[in-house]
């Protein structure tokens, strides 16, 4: 799907993503990435007390969070229920935005037939959710200022293709794998990593050389933190490359301080990692050359309050890097809860069917 028709399917005016969108383990209808006790809930209720109708609903307890995941569990509930087109489903669109305790999805139907995916649901909700929640709360921060997901590596590989679809959802549609753009149509994007420079000898010209050589369309984005000398390698290789230098990416370690600071008072200020003074001044080296062209791109240990303060206060990037921020997932989670048995109220004590006016019936098939 394109950018548009996310849009578009937010305002609910085209189809959900459909079952053939997720690769869903085939497993996942033999119960085994189900929790124990609801197979054998599955089982006790099939042979003891089958045919009763059930409502159950998913929330989780936060404000302000983005929702997403449902088409994903909308589908796994189509593809592995029993009859799953006896089954009456409810739910919110992927982007929306709950409070704490408001109902996203509510399923009616024979316990037997839907129960059993309890768990599976829990797990995509949350993960998702939180995924896209992080990325929109730091959008509302970052401004107009891209931000570019460097996700990939802060997690298993498996969570790249949903986390990626969380993090467009929410509006960010630069990626660095093609996985994590696998369910919109995206690609990865990147040029160099430390690893080329460190093949190249340390040296950044000739791995931007042998970067041009080899992608002779493209310009290049160079990390100028391997020496930890940012300002002096961002010049040299500034007067090197010329037009062929897109952006200089600043990625210094948290445990480390430029080289540029050796003989300056850093008393004032904490002079560590991408330090807002580091980047001023290497702004001004590059427009004293005249390299305004160049932008300046910096990643490691960006979050959204940190990302808040620098914009606030006008510190000149171009784009941020984030990864381990928009993976946290422990942003909100979700519960699934049976409230209905038989139409009637029946519950835990302190859960109860929650009445939405916002919730839509999504009709059985989607393919």
């Amino acid at each position: 799907m394109g950018k548009i028709e996310i849009e578009l399917k937010k305002e609910g005016k085209i189809s959900r993503l459909t079952n053939k969108t997720f690769k869903f383990d085939e497993r996942l209808g033999e119960g085994f990435f189900s929790a124990n006790y609801f197979i054998k809930s599955q089982k006790i209720v099939s042979v003891n007390a089958p045919n009763h109708t059930v409502l159950m609903q998913w929330f989780q307890r936060a404000d302000d969070v983005m929702v997403c995941g449902l088409d994903e569990s909308i589908a796994l509930l189509h593809t592995f229920a029993k009859n799953p087109s006896e089954l009456k489903i409810y739910a919110l669109n992927d982007g929306d935005i709950i409070k704490a305790n408001e109902p996203v999805l509510k399923v009616e139907g024979k316990y037997e037939d839907f129960g059993f995916l309890e768990s599976v649901i829990d797990g995509i909700l949350a993960r998702r959710s939180s995924v896209a929640t992080n990325v929109y709360r730091l959008k509302k921060v970052s401004g107009d200022t891209p931000v570019f997901s460097m996700a990939d590596r802060q997690d298993d590989y498996y969570t790249q293709i949903g986390d990626g679809y969380a993090t467009y959802v929410a509006g960010i549609d630069r990626v660095s794998t093609d996985a994590q753009g696998l369910w919109w149509g995206g690609k990865g994007m990147g040029t160099m990593p430390h690893a080329l420079i460190q093949i190249a000898g340390g040296d950044l010209c000739k791995a931007s050389d042998m970067y041009l050589k080899t992608f002779p369309n493209e310009k290049v984005t160079a990390l100028v933190d391997y020496h930890n000398d940012v300002i002096r390698d961002s010049l040299i290789l500034a007067r090197h490359l010329k037009f062929k230098l897109n952006a200089v990416r600043v990625d210094t370690s948290k445990s480390l301080i430029d080289h540029y600071f050796d003989d300056k008072d850093t008393s004032n200020f904490d002079p560590h990692g991408v330090c807002k003074e580091l980047i001023y001044a290497l702004r001004k080296a590059l427009d004293k050359e005249h390299f305004n062209y160049v932008k300046i791109v910096v990643s490691s240990s960006f979050d959204k309050d940190k990302i808040k303060e620098w914009v606030d206060e006008g510190v000149p990037v171009d784009m941020y890097g984030v990864g381990t921020y928009f993976v946290n997932n422990t942003t909100c989670g979700f519960t699934g809860d049976l409230v209905e048995l038989d139409n009637k109220d029946e519950a835990k004590e302190g859960r109860k069917n929650i009445p939405s006016n916002r919730l839509k019936e999504v009709k059985y098939p989607i393919y």
